[in-house]
C-alpha cells in the first residue's frame, strides 16, 4: 500500500454517513429492525484507502474527538485513532460504525454478528466502496469483522482482530447468560436501573483479570457481614455509573455475542490476531485455534494485566498492533 500518493485534506471531526435499510431487510432471526437507517462516522481524507473500525458493545460511532470547547467528550478509541496516531486520520479514511439496535431499543432483537456485517455493507455500498483495506476490530467489533470477511471474502484485504475468536466460548456464554437473567429480573420487577447496575458489576469481573484484582483489591474485610469489601465497592460504583444502554439493547447485544460463529475456511483476508493470555471471555487457546484454521494469519501475543479490557487500557501496545496490521 503506497501511502506517498497525494491525499486530500483530512476530515478530523468526522461526518455522519447514513444508509437506508431496505424495507425487505430482515435479520437472520426473521425480525425487522424498527430503525429505518444505519449510521456511521467517516473520518480522514476522501481519497484515502478505507478502514472500518469497531469496538466493544458500548462503543459508538465517535471514534476520535478533539477535547476542546467544540467537542468535550473523547471518542471510544482515543489515543489509538487520531491524527498521527496508529490509526492515522491524516492517512486513512476511517469508517467508525454504530451497532444496531439503536438506543432506546423498543424490543429485544435476536441479531447476529453477520446481521451487523450486512449493515456495514449497506454503509460501504452507500459510499461506493467495493473493497476495504482493513477491518480493525476489538471484542464485539472484531467478531463483526470476522463475520464480514466470511460473508464478503473479496471485499476486505486485511483484518485486525483483537480479543475475538471464531466462536463464543461456553464459559463466556455462562457469564453473559447470568447478566441477561439479572437484566430480565430487574425489568420484570420494575427495577431496570438496578438490574443494569448488577449486570454491569458481574460483567466487570469478566472484563478484567484475576491478577489485576489481586493487585488492586486485596484489602482487609469490612467490619460486618453485608458491608462492602473493597472490590465490591468498586464494582457497585462502576455498575451504578453505567448508563450507556437500556435493558432491551443490552440483552440483544449480549445474545449476539453468544450467537457468534464463523467458518475460518471461508475467510480470504490476511488476519492479524492479537490474543491476551489473561482474557476470561476470549480464551487464548481459542484464538490459537482460529490462527491454525485461517489460510493467512499472524498471531500476536498481547500480554496485559487488564484481561479483555486490554484493548481500551493498553493504548501503546494496541497502537503497535494496529500499526502492524496497516503496514
Amino acid at each position: 500500500m503506497n501511502m506517498h500518493t497525494f491525499l486530500s485534506a483530512p476530515d478530523l471531526d468526522g461526518t455522519d454517513i447514513t444508509a437506508i435499510i431496505p424495507d425487505d431487510f430482515r435479520l437472520q432471526s426473521g425480525q425487522k429492525l424498527e430503525q429505518t437507517d444505519v449510521v456511521a462516522r467517516l473520518y480522514g481524507p476522501a481519497n484515502a484507502p478505507v478502514v472500518v473500525a469497531a469496538g466493544g458493545i458500548s462503543a459508538g460511532r465517535v471514534l476520535f474527538a478533539k477535547e476542546d470547547a467544540t467537542a468535550a467528550a473523547p471518542g471510544w478509541w482515543e489515543g489509538v485513532a487520531g491524527p498521527n496516531e496508529a490509526l492515522d486520520l491524516n492517512v486513512w479514511r476511517v469508517l467508525s460504525i454504530e451497532f444496531a439496535p439503536r438506543l432506546p431499543a423498543s424490543q429485544i432483537y435476536t441479531i447476529s454478528t453477520h446481521d451487523q456485517a450486512r449493515l456495514v455493507k449497506l454503509l460501504l455500498d452507500q459510499l461506493g466502496v467495493e473493497r476495504i483495506y482493513n477491518f480493525v476490530g476489538a471484542s464485539y467489533g472484531a467478531m463483526i469483522g470476522l463475520a464480514f470477511a466470511e460473508l464478503y471474502p473479496d471485499a476486505v484485504e486485511r483484518l485486525c482482530i483483537i480479543s475475538a475468536a471464531h466462536r463464543a466460548h461456553p464459559m463466556a456464554t455462562a457469564f453473559r447468560g447470568l447478566q441477561r437473567r439479572l437484566l430480565m429480573f430487574g425489568k420484570a420487577t420494575g427495577r431496570d436501573a438496578e438490574g443494569i447496575s448488577l449486570a454491569r458489576q458481574l460483567a466487570m469481573t469478566t472484563y478484567r483479570s484475576d491478577a489485576e484484582f489481586a493487585e488492586r483489591f486485596d484489602g482487609p474485610p469490612p467490619e460486618l457481614a453485608g458491608e462492602n469489601y473493597t472490590v465490591c465497592g468498586y464494582l457497585r460504583a462502576r455498575g451504578d455509573a453505567y448508563a450507556a444502554t437500556d435493558v432491551n439493547r443490552w440483552i440483544s447485544m449480549s445474545d449476539s455475542l453468544d450467537r457468534h460463529r464463523v467458518d475460518p475456511a471461508k475467510i480470504k483476508a490476511k488476519v492479524f490476531l492479537a490474543a491476551v493470555p489473561t482474557d476470561r471471555l476470549v480464551p487464548y487457546d481459542d484464538m490459537k485455534l482460529l490462527h491454525a484454521q485461517l489460510a493467512d494469519s499472524v498471531f500476536i501475543d498481547f500480554p496485559s494485566l487488564y484481561g479483555h479490557d486490554a484493548f481500551l487500557k493498553e493504548i501503546p501496545a494496541v497502537s503497535d498492533i494496529v500499526r502492524m496490521s496497516l503496514r
